[in-house]
């Protein structure tokens, strides 16, 4: 199975919760892997809910929780499920959470963010084509082909495009790549 964003963002209050399958709980954390947005999506509805659940963040005077339970109970009509009360909760939690997801994206739209380079020496791969598929390392500093046979921790590499490679900080392999960095 493979998530998508759109995929991510419905199902991400569930994800926290652990209410999803774990067919979708692996695919939801492949996509985050590879997705800025829905990493910042998640990191900001996490930081919602913690604060929402914080209750230290405002000190209130003693018995207030009781005396607003009863006021609400009291100004709601007795047809009104307790459920809704929840969903309309969960509603000011997810929207905040958008809010402060829509700022972050504004404020990374707002910039133009280059991670540093992996490697002090590093030219940036402007020759290699954008869309060939390369191999990067979970701790190394550079994209190769997968036939290269520098490629070190073989047991936790992953594929990616080279244009990813090159945003994530990677540089590319001069041997096996230096067909292409010869151009440039």
């Amino acid at each position: 199975m493979v998530a998508n964003c759109e995929q991510v963002w419905r199902e991400v209050s569930n994800y926290l919760d652990g209410e999803v399958d774990p067919s979708l709980r692996l695919a939801i954390e492949e996509h985050v892997r590879g997705c800025q947005r829905c990493t910042a999506v998640l990191a900001g509805t996490k930081n919602v809910i913690q604060l929402y659940g914080d209750e230290r963040m405002l000190e209130v005077p003693l018995g207030f929780s009781q005396r607003l339970h009863q006021r609400i109970d009291e100004s709601m009509p007795s047809s009104m499920p307790s459920t809704r009360r929840t969903f309309l909760g969960w509603m000011v939690a997810a929207a905040a959470a958008v809010l402060i997801a829509g700022t972050l994206e504004l404020v990374r739209a707002g910039t133009s963010y280059r991670p540093d380079q992996r490697s002090e020496r590093a030219r940036r791969g402007s020759g290699v084509p954008p869309e060939l598929m390369v191999v990067v390392a979970e701790d190394g500093k550079f994209f190769h082909l997968p036939e290269c046979t520098l490629i070190h921790e073989k047991d936790k590499r992953r594929t990616v495009t080279a244009a990813e490679a090159s945003l994530e900080g990677y540089t590319p392999c001069a041997r096996c790549l230096g067909k292409y960095l010869a151009n440039t």
